[in-house]
């Protein structure tokens, strides 16, 4: 159900949606995160089911090639596994849904700022992220496809920056693998000319300063749907989210810079982007691969997310 002061699902209300509806599979064994949990799922688009036939997983009991295991599950297919899946995360039938787009672009409706958050219950920084299993490295970062990954990655992501000129947000959804507990590479090259985290980048790195930057999991389908969507550079995701929704979206603030990010969501990263050099993640090409610095780091969550 929605929460307080929030008509719209949060990805809970999501996940209990899609359960109802018969379209989350819910796996209770060990999966391995390294070796097993991506090409399984990827298995039923390359595998000859029917669209029909896909699901939304959710994997409860996460483990490593180390051998760890994590206390938080993870989510894949729960945004566009199929249409039926899209559809719900809509709130509309499938072939409202282009109008339903078109609506929220025309009207927007900016966010809604609030004190505080769950999301932000528990806090990380500093010491705290540092060593093997702490920080970013106790997050259950799944490899893509095992082999050929260079490292854990973080891809269902909405990363948020804001345009040092104009003041205006932008979210995206950008890879950012994992390089160590408090470190991250995040490719922010999705369309020609860079995506509007790299304009950004490219300003601050104008100015020699670092990029403030948040990267949220776990968002609210309606604020999920916006990372990938191509909308002008000058437009705040937040406000077409809000169109889609038809109320405002609940936003704080972050907890180390003058960025706002969805109350209704977990985990959360927070952190600089470096600008002085460009990133040599493995996995982009040239600059549009940059690091994250560990410096004003911080992890925050609730006290047991999905995503």
């Amino acid at each position: 159900m929605a929460g307080a002061n929030r008509g719209y699902a949060d990805l809970q209300d999501h996940l209990d949606a899609l359960d109802a509806a018969g379209l989350l599979l819910t796996v209770d064994e060990p999966v391995n995160k390294d070796t097993e949990m991506v090409p399984l799922v990827r298995w039923q688009f390359r595998g000859g089911l029917d669209e029909e036939e896909r699901r939304a997983f959710l994997f409860r009991n996460v483990t490593d090639s180390l051998e760890r295991r994590y206390d938080i599950p993870v989510v894949i297919g729960a945004l566009a596994a199929n249409r039926a899946v899209y559809g719900i995360g809509m709130r509309a039938a499938i072939a409202d849904i282009p109008a339903r787009w078109d609506r929220a672009i025309a009207r927007p409706v900016p966010p809604r700022r609030v004190n505080a958050a769950p999301c932000q219950e528990v806090v990380v920084a500093g010491d705290d992220l540092k060593g093997e299993g702490n920080g970013l490295d106790a997050l259950p970062i799944p490899i893509s496809t095992p082999g050929f990954d260079s490292a854990p990655t973080l891809a269902a992501t909405n990363v948020i920056t804001r345009d040092p000129e104009t003041g205006v947000q932008n979210m995206g959804t950008y890879r950012a693998a994992l390089k160590a507990p408090d470190r991250l590479v995040v490719r922010m090259a999705t369309r020609v000319g860079g995506a509007g985290g790299y304009v950004h980048w490219k300003k601050h790195k104008a100015k020699g300063e670092t990029l403030p930057c948040a990267i949220v999991l776990g968002c609210p389908p309606f604020v999920a749907f916006m990372g990938p969507q191509k909308l002008a550079i000058d437009v705040d995701e937040f406000d077409i989210a809000g169109g889609l929704a038809g109320e405002p979206i609940n936003v704080v603030r972050a907890k180390t810079g003058d960025l706002l990010v969805p109350a209704a969501a977990a985990p959360g990263i927070e952190g600089g982007i470096e600008t002085a050099k460009p990133g040599a993640g493995g996995g982009g090409r040239g600059s549009r691969s940059t690091w994250c610095a560990p410096r004003r780091w911080i992890f925050w969550s609730r006290p047991r997310p999905s995503w």
